[in-house]
């Protein structure tokens, strides 16, 4: 199935806030304890279009499309994960209430999390955060390429590969057609292009203000830490950080990579409904 067929099984919940409209996707309504997904940077909910069937088949999944990148309206103002984590926790609240919640990040949206976490203690049971940035650690710098306007579709899309393949994915054969179509669509909704916080160390002083149990999820491969993975388990100790999960011959995108292990994993984290 490709990422239109999953949509289709989807659905589309657009809830209004006085930010903007965020939109959700969500399958197996009404089934179990909600679990919230939040994509990564230039992304949208096909961040985890590999992992939603495996997920609902035990849980409500909620995947929200975050404000500035999918379907979701930037909320005034905003330039980065500081100018939006307040909009999602409203919309969380607003949505599914006011909690706990069981929620599940991918790299700008695992930063995202942690952001409410630190403001809003009570409104996770726990948090399963999966290759996230913002702990003052760095792989080598990455070859990435730019896209230009003058160049052909097939050109872009070319980089695209090339990108994906640097920075998100350890193997060419991980790289669809499907992939590339997902990545074109998602960097041509990203209104926050001029993202530089994960650069940075955020995340070091607000994880003592989480409250609720955290679970990390890394590939072995992850490009965005290189050779510092192992560093990980001592920063994330300023935490209640419950268990460190790295998956084998996986990058950066590892629940696109390797969905089938990544999905045991992240139930066994999140635990019986």
């Amino acid at each position: 199935m490709n990422h239109r067929d999953i949509l289709a099984l989807a659905r589309r919940i657009e809830s209004p806030t006085p930010v903007g409209t965020q939109v959700w996707h969500v399958w197996n309504e009404g089934a179990g304890r909600p679990l919230i997904l939040l994509h990564g940077g230039s992304g949208s909910w096909t961040h985890w279009v590999a992992n939603v069937q495996g997920l609902s088949a035990q849980r409500a999944v909620y995947a929200l499309d975050l404000p500035g990148f999918g379907d979701s309206d930037l909320p005034p103002g905003a330039r980065d994960v500081d100018g939006l984590y307040q909009a999602v926790a409203q919309g969380i609240t607003q949505l599914l209430g006011p909690g706990p919640h069981d929620i599940m990040g991918f790299s700008f949206g695992g930063m995202t999390a942690g952001f409410i976490a630190a403001e809003q203690p009570d409104l996770f049971a726990q948090m399963v955060l999966v290759g996230i940035p913002g702990l003052g650690l760095f792989g080598p710098r990455l070859a990435l390429r730019g896209l230009r306007e003058d160049m052909t579709r097939d050109e872009q899309r070319d980089i695209l590969r090339h990108n994906l393949r640097m920075f998100m994915l350890r193997h060419d054969a991980s790289i669809t057609e499907d992939t590339i179509d997902m990545q074109e669509h998602n960097i041509a909704r990203d209104r926050l292009r001029r993202r530089r916080i994960a650069g940075g160390d955020p995340l070091i002083e607000r994880m003592s203000l989480w409250q609720c149990p955290v679970h990390t999820i890394w590939g072995e491969y992850d490009a965005l830490y290189g050779d510092n993975l192992a560093k990980i388990p001592a920063v994330m100790s300023r935490c209640n950080h419950v268990g460190f999960h790295v998956i084998p011959d996986a990058g950066h995108w590892v629940q696109y990579e390797r969905p089938e292990a990544f999905n045991e994993v992240a139930l066994r984290c999140l635990g019986p409904v």
